[in-house]
């Protein structure tokens, strides 16, 4: 009777959403599965808890709101009474959160009960009766939701007062570093492309680019890393028009990227911490002789061990596996790797997402020290609150397209909400 619907979805993406929901079923016995009385038992579940979904949808054709309806879905179908939610926001767009909260409600009075994990305070005291604040593994407190507010759950997660941080706002008037000017790419998709996109980000600042997910912004983060080549219009990175490039091209060119999804993009998980750390370094003298082919293997363990210290990794060992280290621990790991380049340019994706408050400020902190060096920042973000924490500069993307750009200095919350809209 227990259900769990983890961060990162257990679908098979080659599968319909029906196979994907009666996959292990062992209710049944035989080598013929009856479709038709799965199919009403589904479609019975999703209308009484309001998961609609469309059961012959593959789930690499359908949005990521849609395939977590699949999951919980998944678990009612077998006959779940409690229903463990983590992190079940982290990649859902407002619209979509909301409509996770109508079905939290209906599963709530129709005798479930949830387990909602969450680093998110709001979300946290909007969904729960009551609150249990864990941290470094023990159980710190359990509080009613009603008695309580996020500033005080925060104190009890990190273990201090969490002192509000508010970061100075800077016009850059150096020379970008890089500039898009009219750029398309699959610029037939509103969701999945680009059109017309201009924009640049100088030395020095942060450009914040809002919008609701799914907008363009994926394929913005790809252009100017160099995974995908513009189709039309020009790139222009330090000074010089990109032509024909690769992500290793981007690379030289002193360009870092904090990826979208760190376990897909920015880390090997079944490769060490201190592999990670150096999986961009490997070539560098101070770390092999023979062009590559035998690595100093002292002058690795110093370095990583330096940047563990560095930027607070915590880890049993430089010998431990990264997918075995949380989430705030893994995204300090990409954090070392990319900011100890001293890049020019940092792209940085979603960087947040999923993190805890400690580690929020930490990620935070790292991208605004490293605009005060002198880096060019392009932030990526569907957090709309940290977007007006750490711009400069913000751009809104809708149907992949810039709607407008405004000042990062009192921004008009109502005019960029509207352009978020497509207004």
């Amino acid at each position: 009777g227990i259900g769990m619907v983890h961060q990162h979805f257990m679908l098979v993406e080659a599968m319909t959403v029906l196979q994907n929901i009666i996959l292990g079923d062992k209710r049944f016995k035989g080598i013929f599965i009856d479709h038709a009385a799965r199919r009403k038992e589904i479609l019975e579940l999703s209308w009484r808890y309001g998961l609609n979904i469309d059961l012959e949808a593959k789930i690499t054709d359908i949005s990521v709101g849609a395939q977590q309806r699949v999951e919980i879905l998944k678990a009612l179908y077998r006959g779940a009474e409690l229903l463990i939610l983590d992190e079940p926001t982290a990649v859902l767009t407002d619209i979509e959160v909301e409509g996770l909260y109508t079905v939290i409600e209906k599963l709530k009075s129709e005798g479930k009960s949830i387990i909602f994990i969450s680093h998110k305070m709001r979300e946290v005291l909007h969904v729960s009766d009551r609150v249990t604040i864990l941290r470094a593994g023990k159980a710190i407190q359990t509080l009613i939701a009603s008695e309580t507010d996020g500033k005080a759950l925060a104190n009890l997660m990190i273990g201090r007062d969490l002192i509000e941080c508010e970061y100075e706002k800077k016009e850059s008037g150096q020379s970008p570093v890089i500039e898009l000017r009219s750029v398309d790419y699959n610029k037939t998709s509103k969701h999945n492309g680009l059109s017309g996109v201009s924009l640049m980000v100088r030395k020095g600042e942060i450009l914040g680019v809002a919008g609701v997910d799914g907008n363009g912004q994926s394929q913005l983060s790809q252009i100017v890393t160099g995974v995908a080549m513009a189709e039309a219009g020009e790139v222009v990175l330090k000074g010089s028009k990109v032509h024909h490039v690769t992500a290793a091209d981007f690379i030289e060119k002193n360009v870092s990227h904090i990826p979208e999804d760190r376990n897909r993009m920015g880390l090997v998980g079944n490769m060490t911490v201190e592999e990670n750390l150096l999986l961009k370094s490997t070539q560098k003298c101070e770390f092999c002789n023979f062009n590559g082919w035998h690595l100093k293997k002292k002058a690795m363990r110093a370095y990583a061990e330096t940047m563990r210290e560095k930027y607070d990794i915590r880890c049993q060992g430089m010998d431990q596996e990264i997918r075995s280290l949380s989430g705030g621990n893994q995204q300090k790991v990409i954090l070392a790797r990319e900011l100890e380049a001293n890049p020019d340019l940092l792209v940085a994706v979603h960087p947040t997402r999923g993190l805890d408050i400690g580690a929020t400020r930490y990620v935070r902190d790292s991208m605004i020290a490293a605009r005060d060096a002198g880096c060019a920042v392009l932030l990526i973000s569907a957090d709309f609150d940290e977007v007006l924490q750490l711009s400069d500069r913000i751009i809104v993307m809708f149907e992949g397209k810039v709607m407008g750009e405004y000042s990062g200095k009192n921004p008009p919350i109502s005019a960029i909400s509207l352009a978020m809209a497509g207004k």
